[in-house]
């Protein structure tokens, strides 16, 4: 079978916070300046990571989940990426054991050697038995080393050094031992975050020169020193994955998505897939209330409606056009915050509400806790779509769901499919390759 060889590292951490998302991102940032074609993947369901991986990296970023995806296409996007690629990283999801299946059930499965980023602020000694620990929890666990994050000085960085040298061979070098650098604690190197995650990096003028700032201080590691043949020691093959055709279901048929700071959770995967089964996309702005654009489907992903609440309560163009768009029969799907819009109300954690579209009899509040989170099945009657939830808001409306999804893990609780006429909405957002059929038949009046 045919097989692809490139440099390949998996950004692990001990838990979440520890710094995957900046070092990743300074990673691409400084090998993409340099010339390199760097893919970038984010592994789980998660959608604002991408957006600063993209930034930096100049490419599209796909999201990798042996449970969303699954191992075929996880596989094809990877043996892709080989193929047009200097160097692949890959950010992990949460802390590298976390999850069913977590970052290193991933990592193993494909033979992709992880870089675990430390937040050593409080810690000397402990950093080497922490980084012993990791290596060691799981046989067989593919390693490249570690790097020290948020390191207060010189000295400091020293003796975490030597906690990594400790029980290398005599005369080992950096590398050797697994010692890759150490990023000093410096309030400019971290990206800023929201209730959701991290901020968009569109919404900041100087994203690009956080990135630069972060990029300059890796290329002082060991990490960031390294050439093209230092790359090759994780140098992964991957395997040639069997054809997949793809049925033009959408052929002919134009959809508008809406896309804007208020609507920006979409996977690049799902436009992708789109597009592959026919579709012309055309795209418009809710909150510059632009209107629906002539099509045949409407797609309103997630995002944040709750900081855009005024500006879609104040809709002149957008909400008539897409009612209309509605009364002719024209199929919507929308997912999480694509869908918070459509119902009566929308109330802030402060309490104040703000008057939505009415499309959907309900109402939605703000809630000051993470309200769901985890992998969600649907069974539509053309197949099921894999996806996941997380919200932080709750519904309540006297519609009765016209389907409930799945649980993906033993955690969580399922959430409701509403339908209205040609309108069907969810908190549940889809990945859309698990299925294409199934996608396909949210866009289509007919049966696929």
């Amino acid at each position: 079978m045919e097989k692809r060889d490139c440099p390949t590292l998996m950004v692990v951490a001990p838990a979440s916070g520890q710094g995957k998302t900046t070092v990743t991102a300074a990673l691409a940032r400084l090998y993409a300046r340099q010339g390199l074609r760097v893919s970038v993947f984010k592994c789980g369901p998660d959608f604002l990571d991408p957006h600063w991986h993209a930034l930096a990296s100049g490419r599209a970023v796909h999201n990798l989940d042996l449970w969303l995806n699954g191992e075929d296409d996880i596989r094809a996007r990877l043996y892709e990426a080989a193929g047009n690629s200097d160097l692949i990283l890959i950010e992990g999801v949460m802390g590298l054991f976390d999850g069913e299946p977590s970052a290193a059930d991933l990592a193993c499965q494909f033979g992709i050697p992880v870089l675990p980023v430390i937040d050593a602020s409080s810690m000397a000694g402990t950093f080497g038995a922490l980084a012993y620990g990791l290596r060691h929890y799981r046989p067989g666990l593919p390693w490249a080393g570690v790097l020290a994050n948020r390191v207060g000085s010189e000295g400091h960085a020293q003796m975490l050094k030597a906690s990594m040298h400790k029980d290398a061979p005599v005369g080992a070098t950096d590398l050797d031992a697994g010692w890759l650098g150490a990023l000093h604690r410096d309030a400019n190197f971290s990206l800023p975050e929201r209730h959701l995650g991290l901020t968009v990096a569109s919404e900041l003028p100087d994203a690009l020169e956080r990135l630069d700032a972060l990029a300059d201080a890796l290329a002082q590691t060991t990490l960031g020193q390294l050439d093209a043949q230092a790359w090759q020691r994780w140098s992964v093959s991957f395997e040639a994955p069997q054809a997949i055709n793809i049925e033009p279901w959408l052929s002919g048929h134009t959809i508008a998505v809406a896309r804007d700071a208020s609507f920006c959770f979409i996977y690049a995967a799902n436009l992708d897939l789109l597009r592959a089964m026919g579709a012309n996309l055309v795209y418009f702005s809710p909150i510059a209330d632009e209107p629906v654009p002539a099509c045949d489907a409407v797609w309103l992903p997630g995002g944040y409606p709750e900081l855009h609440a005024l500006a879609l309560a104040q809709s002149q163009q957008c909400r008539p056009s897409l009612a209309a768009h509605i009364h002719a029969g024209k199929p919507v799907w929308a997912e999480c915050g694509g869908m918070m819009p459509l119902f009566d109300g929308l109330t802030q954690n402060d309490g104040v509400r703000f008057e939505m579209w009415g499309i959907l009899p309900g109402e939605v509040r703000m809630q000051k806790r993470l309200a769901a989170l985890g992998p969600q099945s649907w069974t539509t009657e053309h197949g099921q779509l894999r996806g996941h939830t997380f919200h932080h808001s709750l519904t309540e409306s006297p519609l009765t769901p016209i389907a409930q999804t799945q649980r993906g893990s033993a955690y969580g609780k399922t959430e409701a499919i509403y339908g209205q006429g040609s309108v069907r909405a969810s908190y549940f957002h889809a990945w859309f390759a698990s299925h294409p059929k199934a996608a396909a038949s949210l866009f289509l009046t007919e049966s696929v």
